[in-house]
């Protein structure tokens, strides 16, 4: 079988992400949480001291960042890797959390995730949903 990109949008807490992540698994294709994306680029900004309100420093901090999902078996779901580590965990910490939102506002952050998104895409078999999924 063809493996194709499914995305899935839909009203704020209808269950796309409860959706995507059961199809993701039968399908046995990677879920991409487009949330996890932007909470990774928090915590890269956050552990490397990056001034989010200075765009130099936010294009030279995003050229140094790599995403990537992989299907983790055990756990049964797709966990997101920031330049090789898995921080699929860290990124849920309340430092985190609370940081989230006004990295994700920045313009070429989103024009980032989205590019990523779209790369992981071209590989196929991937399942999307969000507002972001270009």
């Amino acid at each position: 079988m063809q493996k194709i990109i499914i995305t899935i949008d839909g009203w704020s807490s209808c269950g796309k992400s409860t959706l995507a992540k059961q199809l993701a698994k039968a399908l046995g294709y990677v879920y991409i949480d487009s949330g996890a994306m932007y909470r990774a680029i928090t915590l890269y900004f956050l552990r490397n001291h990056i001034d989010w309100t200075d765009n130099q420093e936010v294009m030279e901090a995003l050229d140094s960042i790599h995403l990537h999902f992989e299907y983790n078996e055990k756990s049964a779901q797709s966990e997101i890797f920031l330049n090789d580590e898995n921080v699929e965990y860290v990124i849920r910490d309340l430092v985190v959390a609370e940081k989230v939102s006004d990295v994700a506002a920045i313009g070429a952050v989103r024009t980032f995730a989205v590019a990523q998104q779209q790369k992981m895409g071209a590989r196929k078999g991937i399942v999307m949903d969000g507002r972001d999924i270009g």
